[in-house]
C-alpha cells in the first residue's frame, strides 16, 4: 500500500509540468471562438468580407469574427483562413473526446480494452493478476485504471508516447492530403464519413448539412472550452467555480 501511494506521488509530480502545458494550448485553442467583437483599423474592407463572411462565424459574436481571431487573420488570404478551419476543428474534435474520456475516467469507469485480467471489468478494475503497461516502470493498467485523467499522462512510458505521436502523424498526412493535395474545399471533411452524415440529399450545400456543420463547430468550442476549466481544476483545485466531473 505504502508503495503504491509512492508511484501515485511521483506520478502526480511527474504530470505537473504536462498539465500546466496542456491548459495553455487549450486555453490559446479556445480562445478565438469566444472573445468579443471588435474591428481592426488595419484590416482592409475587402479582408473584413473574406474573414467575417468564413464558415463558422455566427450569431454569438454578432457575425463577426472575433477581435483575436481578425488580428490572427488579418493578412490571411483564403487559404489561410481555411487552414484556421481546419486547426479549429481538430482541435475541437479532440476536445470533444476528450471530455468524453474524462468523464469516464473520473466517473470510475474503465473500458474493456486491454484483453486482460486488468481493466477488463467495467466498474472493477482490481485483478488477482496484473498486467503490465511497461514492465520498466512497474506501471499496470490497473495503476493507470484508477490514477486521476492528467495524472496518467505521466504514467505512460516513453515508447507509448512514440506510438501516439505516430498515430497521430499518420492522421495529420492523411489529413493534409485529401484536404490540400487533392483540394477539398470543405475545411473539416477528409473523406472519411462511415456513418455516411455527408452523403445527404443537396450534398454540403444543402440546409441539413449546414446545420450540422455549424452544430460541431459550436459544440467543439464549448469542449475546449470545458476541458480547459477542467485541466485549470486539476491543477488547482477548486479554481473550477462550477459542477464539473
Amino acid at each position: 500500500q505504502e508503495r503504491r501511494w509512492e508511484k501515485q506521488l511521483f506520478y502526480r509530480q511527474q504530470a505537473t509540468t504536462m498539465k500546466t502545458a496542456a491548459i495553455l494550448a487549450t486555453l490559446f485553442a479556445s480562445a478565438a471562438a469566444f472573445a468579443p467583437t471588435s474591428q481592426s483599423p488595419r484590416t482592409s474592407v475587402a479582408q473584413n468580407a473574406l474573414i467575417d463572411e468564413a464558415f463558422g462565424i455566427s450569431i454569438e459574436t454578432g457575425n463577426k469574427c472575433p477581435p483575436l481571431g481578425r488580428w490572427i487573420l488579418e493578412d490571411a488570404n483564403e487559404n489561410g483562413i481555411k487552414w484556421w478551419q481546419n486547426a479549429e476543428l481538430k482541435n475541437g474534435r479532440v476536445a470533444m473526446v476528450a471530455t468524453i474520456g474524462y468523464m469516464i475516467q473520473k466517473w470510475g469507469i474503465h473500458m474493456p480494452l486491454y484483453l486482460g485480467p486488468s481493466g477488463s471489468n467495467g466498474f472493477h478494475p482490481d485483478s488477482t493478476k496484473d498486467w503490465l503497461l511497461s514492465s520498466t516502470a512497474g506501471v499496470t493498467f490497473s495503476d493507470i485504471a484508477k490514477a486521476d485523467p492528467l495524472d496518467t499522462i505521466a504514467m505512460v512510458p516513453a515508447a507509448g508516447w512514440v506510438q501516439v505521436v505516430f498515430a497521430a502523424g499518420l492522421f495529420e498526412l492523411a489529413g493534409w492530403k485529401r484536404q490540400w493535395n487533392d483540394e477539398n474545399p470543405i475545411p473539416g471533411n477528409y473523406g472519411y464519413d462511415p456513418l455516411g452524415f455527408t452523403k445527404r440529399e443537396g450534398g454540403w450545400d444543402s440546409e441539413e448539412l449546414t446545420k450540422l456543420r455549424m452544430m460541431e463547430i459550436k459544440n467543439s468550442r464549448v469542449a475546449m472550452m470545458a476541458m480547459a476549466g477542467w485541466l485549470s481544476n486539476e491543477s488547482i483545485p477548486g479554481s473550477f467555480p462550477v459542477w464539473h466531473p
